[in-house]
């Protein structure tokens, strides 16, 4: 009990992404889905244009990554962990990233996951560089860069080959 009042409690929530991140096996992979997940029913519960729907999600993504810095540092520190696999809101800021300008179906949407996982994990530059910055902007920053990547090729994709 001692160690749960050593919590921030919005920094846990958060970062934990309200406890997807609590979540094993993967819960990088958990944080990912409830962020599409998320997404998903904003987009079919709130009916948005797509332009509205695009750029509501980069507002979303631009909030997590300006909240989750902070939050980030802060459940690092309290769980004496570099780099927590609990803290997900980096997946779920990159997830949302990778879903700006995706057609707000299932089929794209999970495209767009199997990207951004495939990208999360490969971490090609500048996304290795940015992860091994220390604190909140390190745990944050690959993801985004991650996020960017799935983007792009959801992009190529949908340009090129209907998808």
């Amino acid at each position: 009990m001692a160690e749960q009042a050593k919590r921030t409690k919005w920094a846990w929530v958060l970062g934990t992404f309200f406890g997807a991140g609590l979540m094993k096996p993967g819960p990088g992979t958990y944080g990912s889905v409830a962020a599409m997940l998320l997404w998903l029913a904003a987009a079919h519960l709130l009916h948005p244009s797509p332009l509205q729907l695009a750029v509501g999600t980069a507002v979303a993504a631009l909030l997590g990554t300006l909240t989750g810095i902070p939050a980030s540092s802060i459940v690092e520190r309290e769980s004496g962990r570099e780099d927590p696999q609990h803290v997900v809101l980096d997946e779920a800021v990159g997830q949302w990233i990778a879903l700006i300008a995706i057609p707000a179906d299932w089929p794209h949407a999970v495209i767009s996951l199997l990207l951004f996982r495939l990208f999360d994990i490969l971490k090609p530059p500048p996304a290795r560089q940015l992860d091994q910055m220390h604190g909140g902007a390190g745990i944050m920053l690959d993801d985004v860069a991650a996020g960017v990547y799935a983007l792009i090729v959801a992009q190529v994709l949908l340009h090129w080959t209907r998808f």
